[in-house]
């Protein structure tokens, strides 16, 4: 962040730090979310916002009119002190300022710092230092959400592939000691386990593009009544009772475009939550919406999954769609919702979770009915 350095009018005049605004801008410093610290010609304290105050834990009576390094002891990550290194008032007359970097405050807290020499000429001196301070916990929480994230992968991984490890070893070293049943169940374990890597890796593959806005999309032609029959296909075919589900097809359904391969991704990973952590009936309901796209309103679908479970506690409501939340400990990585979500606001719709009317929990997402770019 720089302040104050655009034109000369804004740094040359007097710049208090409080209660006037900064100079003629109409924006008081403590207004900034950011600590604004800045230095006059002589290296003194003539700007200390409450940002800065908060950050560093110094007063804003004992930083006015002290020396910058006084006011701001500073030291890098290997101990050296930053103003003797970086002697901004000294040096090369060329300088712009300081990128921004982690540096020490007393006590050893991190702080994030970035710094800018505003001349009135490009190699003349310097006239004011700003300096721009942040906290590093939103930094922390992004490396915790890496450390986690890798840490959920490994021990994910950890467990699939000892097991095909383990069984593969066994069959190659004692081959003909086991029967047909037993090389066939060996295998249909492997196979089990190789899908279950093949689906994680996927869901890597989401996230990283989710984060990074690179999912791509293929609109196509969605029959999404279709889609909702072939899950529930799938599901009793691998043990589900039909009676469990309940399939209600409000029509007309407008006409959908959108990527098949996501929209069944979502529709899988609501109908598995609801086998899998609810209770009871599981209602599926896909019925015609209004929604807004660029605030105007527009035609789509909402598609709504609940079960007959204990639902989801009101205060984890507000968890549901980020990493690693896992309603229980029945399996799972706790990333599934987290993509859902994505994938769901990649097509321009949205997605909500609430208390279903019998109790359990209930998933509705809509999406916008939309067209290929060459219709459009």
């Amino acid at each position: 962040m720089t302040v104050g350095t655009n034109s000369s009018s804004e740094v040359h005049g007097s710049l208090p730090c409080t209660p006037d605004p900064l100079a003629s801008s109409g924006i008081d410093p403590d207004d900034l979310p950011d600590g604004l610290v800045v230095a006059d010609e002589a290296g003194r304290v003539i700007c200390f916002n409450a940002a800065a105050a908060r950050i560093t834990a110094v007063r804003r009576g004992d930083a006015l009119g002290a020396p910058i390094e006084r006011a701001l002891p500073l030291e890098d990550l290997e101990g050296r002190r930053w103003w003797t290194l970086t002697d901004p008032y000294g040096g090369l007359a060329i300088r712009a300022g300081q990128p921004e970097r982690n540096l020490l405050l007393p006590g050893g807290r991190e702080v994030l710092v970035a710094a800018r020499y505003v001349r009135e000429r490009p190699t003349g001196p310097v006239r004011r230092l700003v300096v721009s301070l942040r906290g590093t916990e939103a930094r922390r929480r992004t490396e915790r959400s890496h450390a986690e994230l890798i840490a959920t992968v490994a021990h994910e991984l950890r467990s699939p592939l000892t097991s095909v490890k383990g069984f593969t070893a066994t069959l190659l070293a004692k081959w003909e000691r086991f029967t047909d049943d037993q090389k066939r169940l060996m295998l249909e374990t492997v196979d089990a386990d190789a899908n279950r890597v093949t689906r994680l890796i996927a869901e890597l593959l989401d996230i990283s593009r989710i984060d990074s806005g690179r999912l791509e999309l293929r609109r196509q032609p969605v029959d999404i009544a279709s889609a909702v029959g072939r899950h529930i296909q799938a599901l009793t075919a691998n043990g589900q009772s039909p009676d469990r589900f309940l399939v209600r097809i409000l029509q007309p359904l407008p006409d959908l475009w959108a990527d098949p391969d996501k929209v069944d991704q979502v529709l899988g990973n609501l109908l598995e939550n609801a086998v899998r952590h609810g209770e009871g009936t599981v209602t599926i309901e896909v019925a015609p919406a209004h929604v807004r796209v660029a605030e105007n309103p527009a035609k789509g679908t909402a598609v709504t999954v609940s079960d007959e479970g204990p639902g989801i506690p009101e205060e984890s409501m507000g968890r549901v769609f980020t990493r690693f939340w896992r309603g229980s400990k029945r399996g799972g990585t706790g990333l599934g919702l987290y993509i859902v979500k994505g994938i769901v606001e990649a097509h321009g719709g949205t997605i909500t979770v609430g208390r279903a009317p019998v109790g359990g929990a209930e998933f509705r997402f809509t999406l916008p009915v939309s067209a290929p770019a060459y219709l459009t």
